[in-house]
């Protein structure tokens, strides 16, 4: 069960919502408006943010950002549509994964929980990668000595890119491993979470070391 922050200015999608998830077992709070739902995000800490996009005064993009700037809570946006503008500008806000409306509930728990299990790993001892250390059982990454702070999806993309030093695993890899898409998946989310881990573990994200693409095929991990 998950304590769940639905920010939906649309009344009718927002109960309806609210009522299939809590059928689904998970505590809800909603808010109507950013400025309420980052309130709100402050005085109770949820587990996942579901946010709507298109919202009166601030928007889900700005929320999103503000939800990065101030934690890692993980975020699943609702789209009005599959508008490359919509969900590209969601995942560089910061966005985990999104549904496109009219969001089926049954297809909205499997993303939040999939999202979730992102956070749990299997135990193993810190692994040292040329100033970064990757901790599996404290789920922390250091580098240069100093606390790198991933998001849920950013961490399990390194771990996943980690676990095999120098092999190469396709976008449709990484839809399957980390988001749990089994369809031919959409690469955005993939492109978008990489340049924002390269973002934080990079010396020079536009010269990556540790994430490295290789054209036509996907991403690997280095130094090999």
């Amino acid at each position: 069960m998950a304590q769940i922050l639905l920010i939906e200015d649309d009344s009718s999608i927002r109960r309806s919502l609210g009522l299939a998830l809590g059928r689904h077992g998970h505590q809800i709070r909603t808010a109507e408006t950013g400025e309420d739902g980052l309130r709100q995000l402050r005085a109770a800490r949820p587990d996942i943010v579901v946010l709507d996009l298109m919202l009166p005064g601030i928007d889900g993009f700005e929320v999103c950002r503000q939800i990065r700037v101030n934690g890692n809570v993980p975020v699943v946006m609702l789209t009005a549509s599959n508008d490359d503008f919509d969900v590209v500008g969601g995942l560089e806000a910061g966005a985990d994964d999104y549904v496109v409306k009219p969001a089926q509930p049954r297809v909205l728990d499997a993303r939040i929980k999939a999202v979730l299990r992102r956070g749990t790993v299997e135990p193993q001892r810190p692994e040292e990668h040329a100033g970064l250390t990757i901790d599996r059982a404290a789920m922390t990454v250091i580098k240069d000595g100093l606390p790198v702070s991933l998001t849920p999806t950013e961490l399990r993309v390194l771990l996943e890119l980690s676990r095999s030093c120098g092999q190469v695993l396709s976008r449709q890899q990484l839809l399957e491993s980390v988001w749990e898409h089994n369809y031919l998946g959409d690469s955005r989310l993939v492109d978008n979470c990489v340049q924002r881990l390269r973002a934080k573990i990079e010396s020079d994200p536009t010269d990556p070391v540790f994430v490295q693409t290789v054209r036509g095929f996907g991403y690997r991990f280095g130094p090999v």
